[in-house]
């Protein structure tokens, strides 16, 4: 297609001016160009080529050939558009800026072909200067990277990709599902172009085969019309194999598609080789037709199961809708179209019945139910109404309701899932860490073998069946289902359990979880509700009234996500004078103090632990003692003295002592380990029959307390849901967070409990077994397949379309059977 054409094409039609894609009916976004509006298909597109055609390149839209993706631009002008991603206003929306310089996006990829892709741009990135991490999912094809924005920008990790011998782009969900519909149709030309030309060449061949004395003038004919018919699939349909190898070398490394392009290519010239000579019966093409085809059907095959077991995270991403309805002039009603990306936090929209809610707000205006099955895995709707939270991603069943944005973009809660996800299937296990390596020296061994191999069969036999053996051992040899083992296990897994409100946040956790000799649990949220109500309190001061000593306790613990800080402001507060507080210090584990100016009086006060407030307010009183004989209790003290107590009440949640009694039947020692005081901790210990308890505990020494299990040799799982839990949570050898748990405790934790449920514990013990079959039965299958089909290649047992079909098969195996981890 010439370039003015194809500028022609696209300014006629409803595709989009930038990539050219289809613009759906409900998308009105344009770009001025050359003094007239072109239509384009999401807020990204319009974007970049807004900032191509400031930036001086618009006649990149005129020379161009082909889509944005396949453009054909000068190398300076590639680097010109790659340039306009370090862009503040391009990168907000997926860049996520960190501490000290840092920054983090997702990337998609294009051009992966196997697992070894995967570990080639990692270790390209990872040995990059300025690059922090690089955690590249091969399920989902996308890379999350974090860099030092000091010493490189982002135009110079596309670039890297790029000379690697792939593309990337910021991930886009809906173009992500555009191009993998494109590689699959792709895929699936190529796929019929060698099926038909393994029928056309065999057609030629089997005469060859069926009789020994035709005349010379038909078996060139015959020769030829193979040789012609073979010509599509060794230059269009096996090209994915030339271009993994090609990028192999120019990374000087061996990857699986290196022996099978060798092979491919050596049955070409010995083809040759013999149609010039008008030798051999049969001679080469239909073997390399119908090899092509079986390994073009086996990778069509292994790329749909491994997208099935790994599109846990991507079903996440697609939860957010696109457009929702925004309220510019709340409290009128009037809404307008909007794209979620362009909301900010406060902006107010609506919510209508069957729609999906696209950020995390709260309830403004409204009466309805959420279903939050898709985050949670609970099927029953919750109640919402004005003042109630909502979630990003989750479905609104009954009425309209009308919501103040809180989190949006990638700041939401199902942002944050989507990210642990992506992670947590980026990371490898040690089993796969190993399966790689091992994959990496096979493979160079495989190719090394095969030049005695054939030098063998040249003297003893002949060049030609010296050919067809070296050929079938280098394909049958590929060691991909040992490279796929682990990561297809792991992929379909984590969707599943992620389908059950589990979501596994570091890829070693399935692994540990299986090992597990000791669970240490947490009491406050854990083991109960963690909805503290204060039922009874005693009032030590005589000077000031019950309302006085409410406000200043509410004051010291407003802004604290701690269910002890929620129960105190849930107290009644009849309060109007005046008060004032500074210098607020949180003390994790123990209580906060601040300096409090009360009706003009200002002093030192403390709430928390009796202990922690008596460093301010001196001496126990007696009466706090006898209080503290019934449950948990704070205290609120300041320089005078003990100003007052609150009695604190839990409800210990319904499954708990089900779960306890699990775990014990599965040999795992349980230990209750909590920061109240003993009487709380020993009444709900012993109410759930747990022999191993520790009272009054801080963060450290809770730490110590998990430390010493772990010297002891033991395997320690931790469950915890408060700020003074992440310490402990990031130690343990695998640790759980539960629903609801502060942010620090989930990001340091190995697995996110997305319900308020117990019962995901017995669940992700059972499936964290069964990953781990499965996983040892994968490695052993590809072990034990590449050590028997070596002698059986190498004797010459094997032909070159059985070994297309026995290496398809054993990658297939080993996805199809990491695939049962799913039902």
């Amino acid at each position: 297609m010439q370039p003015e054409n194809f500028y022609r094409k696209n300014t006629m039609s409803k595709n989009c001016f930038h990539c050219g894609l289809p613009v759906p009916d409900n998308i009105h976004l344009t770009i001025q160009y050359e003094q007239h509006e072109h239509a384009v298909c999401c807020l990204g597109c319009q974007s970049v080529a807004q900032g191509i055609i400031d930036a001086g390149l618009g006649n990149y839209y005129q020379n161009r050939t082909a889509n944005a993706e396949q453009a054909a631009l000068p190398p300076d002008e590639i680097l010109a558009q790659l340039k306009l991603y370090d862009l503040p206003e391009m990168q907000a929306d997926f860049v996520e800026m960190l501490p000290e310089n840092e920054k983090e996006a997702m990337l998609m990829l294009s051009g992966i072909t196997c697992a070894a892709c995967t570990w080639l741009i990692e270790q390209r990135l990872l040995r990059c200067a300025g690059i922090v991490r690089a955690e590249l999912n091969y399920s989902t094809q996308r890379v999350r990277v974090r860099w030092d924005d000091s010493q490189i920008q982002l135009s110079g990790i596309l670039r890297l990709i790029q000379q690697t011998g792939y593309s990337a782009a910021p991930y886009d969900s809906q173009k992500l599902e555009a191009q993998t519909t494109r590689e699959r149709k792709q895929m699936l030309i190529r796929l019929a172009i060698a099926g038909l030309a393994s029928m056309q060449t065999m057609m030629f061949a089997l005469p060859t085969y069926l009789y020994g004395d035709i005349e010379s003038q038909y078996l060139t004919i015959l020769h030829w019309g193979g040789f012609l018919m073979v010509l599509p699939t060794m230059f269009y349909s096996a090209q994915p194999f030339y271009m993994g190898a090609w990028r192999d070398f120019r990374n000087k490394r061996t990857g699986m598609d290196t022996p099978i392009a060798m092979a491919i290519t050596l049955t070409f010239i010995a083809g040759l080789g013999a149609l010039y000579h008008g030798s051999g019966q049969g001679l080469y093409f239909e073997s390399i037709a119908m090899l092509v085809f079986f390994l073009l059907i086996g990778r069509f095959m292994e790329q749909s199961a491994r997208r099935k077991a790994g599109d846990a995270a991507e079903r996440l991403v697609k939860l957010v809708p696109a457009f929702c309805h925004q309220l510019h002039h709340f409290p009128d009603e009037t809404s307008e179209e909007a794209a979620v990306v362009s909301l900010k936090i406060d902006d107010v929209i609506l919510v209508r019945a069957g729609e999906i809610v696209p950020v995390d707000g709260i309830v403004l205006r409204g009466e309805s139910e959420i279903n939050e099955a898709m985050l949670t895995g609970e099927s029953v709707p919750i109640a919402k109404f004005s003042g109630s939270t909502v979630t990003a991603g989750t479905l609104n069943v009954g009425s309209p309701l009308i919501i103040q944005a809180k989190q949006v973009g990638n700041q939401t809660r199902l942002a944050h899932i989507v990210k642990l996800l992506d992670r947590a299937l980026a990371q490898k296990p040690r089993l796969a860490v190993l399966a790689e390596k091992y994959a990496g020296a096979f493979t160079l061994a495989q190719i090394v073998l095969a030049i005695p191999t054939f030098f063998a069969w040249w003297y003893f036999a002949d060049i030609l069946q010296a050919v067809w053996i070296i050929v079938a051992l280098l394909v049958i040899t590929c060691p991909c289902a040992l490279s796929l083992a682990t990561p297809a296990a792991l992929a379909a897994s984590m969707g599943k359990l992620a389908n059950g409100g589990v979501l596994v946040a570091r890829g070693h956790a399935l692994e540990t979880l299986a090992q597990v000799s000791d669970a240490v649990l947490d009491k406050t949220g854990t083991l109960t509700t963690g909805q503290l109500s204060i039922v009874e309190t005693q009032i030590f001061s005589g000077s000031l009234h019950t309302a006085e000593l409410v406000a200043v306790a509410q004051l010291l613990e407003q802004h604290s996500e701690h269910p002890i800080a929620r129960a105190v402001l849930g107290l009644a507060n009849e309060f109007s004078g005046s008060i004032q507080i500074q210098n607020k210090i949180n003390k994790i584990g123990n209580g906060v103090s601040a300096q409090i100016t009360l009706n003009g009086d200002t002093q030192i006060w403390s709430i928390g632990k009796p202990n922690f407030v008596a460093e301010i307010a001196g001496t126990l009183p007696e009466k706090l003692a006898a209080l503290s004989e019934k449950g948990s209790v704070i205290a609120l003290g300041n320089q005078t003295g003990f100003q007052a107590a609150f009695l604190l009440r839990d409800k210990v949640k319904t499954d708990a002592a089900a779960i306890i009694q699990h775990l014990q039947r599965e040999n795992i020692a349980v230990h209750l380990l909590s920061g109240d005081n003993a009487a709380a901790v020993n009444q709900l210990a012993d109410e759930l029959g747990i022999a191993n308890r520790c009272a009054a505990a801080s963060p450290e020494d809770k730490l110590a307390y998990v430390q010493r299990l772990q010297g002891q040799g033991k395997c320690v799982f931790m469950l915890g849901d408060g700020i003074n839990d992440a310490p402990v949570l990031a130690a343990a050898n695998v640790s759980a967070a539960v629903a609801g748990s502060a942010d620090v405790a989930r990001d340091g934790a190995d697995i996110v409990l997305l319900n308020d449920e117990l019962t995901a514990l017995p669940m992700m013990l059972n499936q964290s077994r069964r990953t781990q079959n499965v996983i040892r039965q994968n490695l052993l299958w590809g072990l034990v397949y590449n050590v028997a089909v070596v002698p059986l290649a190498v004797l010459g047992h094997v032909t070159p379309w059985m070994a297309a079909i026995g290496m398809s098969a054993s990658s297939l195996l080993v996805v199809w059977n990491a695939l049962r981890l799913r039902k």
